[in-house]
């Protein structure tokens, strides 16, 4: 993953589930999950030279996510040039 591009995300809908998640501040990486509704956010999983750890997740915010977060470069959808 350390040759892997990230950007910022400007739009929620790029957050998908399987996308690629790099805090700002941090080097760990984390694929999203899906949306859960009763926790009001995101599941992010471990992620590790290809394999995802299902044994560790958090939820995490939108708002969280956008602000000091980045997604891997073309694999979530696309925001929507305003």
């Amino acid at each position: 993953m350390k040759n892997t591009t990230f950007e910022n995300i400007f739009d929620a809908y790029q957050l998908v589930s399987g996308a690629k998640i790099k805090a700002k501040n941090y080097d760990e990486v984390y694929e999203l999950g899906p949306y859960d509704g009763t926790k009001r956010g995101y599941t992010l999983y471990a992620f590790e030279n290809g394999v995802r750890f299902e044994d560790f997740s958090v939820i995490i915010s939108e708002n969280e996510l956008m602000n000091n977060y980045l997604i891997e470069k073309g694999k979530g959808n696309q925001a929507i040039a305003a």
